[in-house]
This record gives C-alpha cells, sequence and structure tokens, in this order.
C-alpha cells in the first residue's frame, strides 16, 4: 500500500513564507511525477503545481507562478513545495499526489487530478491577514 505523507503546513502571516514536503512510502514512486493541489473551503479542488519525474520539468498554476516552487528531494520519492508572498487566499487544505505520468506529457495532464494516483491526507495551510 503505497502512502503519501505531508507537513509543513501552519498558520503564517500575510507575506511570511512556508514550504511543504510530501514523502512517498515506496521508492518505486521516484519515476512517478508529483503535485500538490489545495481545497479551500466550499471550493473545488485546485491544481497548484507539479514536477516531472525526472525533476527537469515543472509546471504551475498561474497564480502561483513566480511565488511558489516545486522540487523533486535528494530522496526522489520526496517532493518540496516552497510557498513565498503568502496571501489569505491559499489558505487551503494541500495535497500531495503522485501519478505515472511520462516527463514529456502535455500541461493539460500534469495539471488534471485524474492523472494521479495516489494521494496524501492533506496538510492545512492558513494565512493570516
Amino acid at each position: 500500500q503505497v502512502q503519501l505523507v505531508e507537513s509543513g503546513g501552519g498558520l503564517v502571516q500575510a507575506g511570511d513564507s512556508l514550504r511543504l514536503f510530501c514523502a512517498a512510502s515506496r521508492s518505486a514512486l521516484r519515476t512517478y511525477a508529483m503535485g500538490w493541489f489545495r481545497q479551500a473551503p466550499g471550493k473545488e479542488r485546485e491544481f497548484v503545481a507539479a514536477v516531472s519525474w525526472t525533476g527537469g520539468r515543472t509546471s504551475y498554476a498561474d497564480s502561483m507562478k513566480g511565488r511558489f516552487t516545486i522540487a523533486r528531494g535528494n530522496a526522489k520519492n520526496t517532493v518540496y513545495l516552497q510557498m513565498s508572498s503568502l496571501k489569505p487566499e491559499d489558505t487551503a487544505v494541500y495535497y500531495c499526489a503522485a501519478g505515472d505520468i511520462t516527463a514529456n506529457a502535455g500541461e493539460n495532464v500534469y495539471i488534471d487530478p485524474a492523472q494521479y494516483d495516489y494521494w496524501g491526507q492533506g496538510t492545512q495551510v492558513t494565512v493570516s491577514s
């Protein structure tokens, strides 16, 4: 059974930075793309960022570009999400996901939650104004 475990969430003020971390329980997922999605109360889950299994390709939602950075860790079954210049509207539960997505897949694949096979339980990020 594969598990994804997120950590690093918390309560911060607007303008602060926060780093989320996700680790997969199986090293086989080092060949899986990994992504972050988020869901705010009363809203649908939305794409945040993704990184290819090679680590060489990243994708971001428009509202996160320039503020968030996704990268694979030294252990390739791990992924970080560095968030800076946080805004109150970034408040949400952030989910880590892993999907068997080829490195040259189109952007529309990386942003689609249906393409991801495994999900974490989520970590709460709250940004106060």
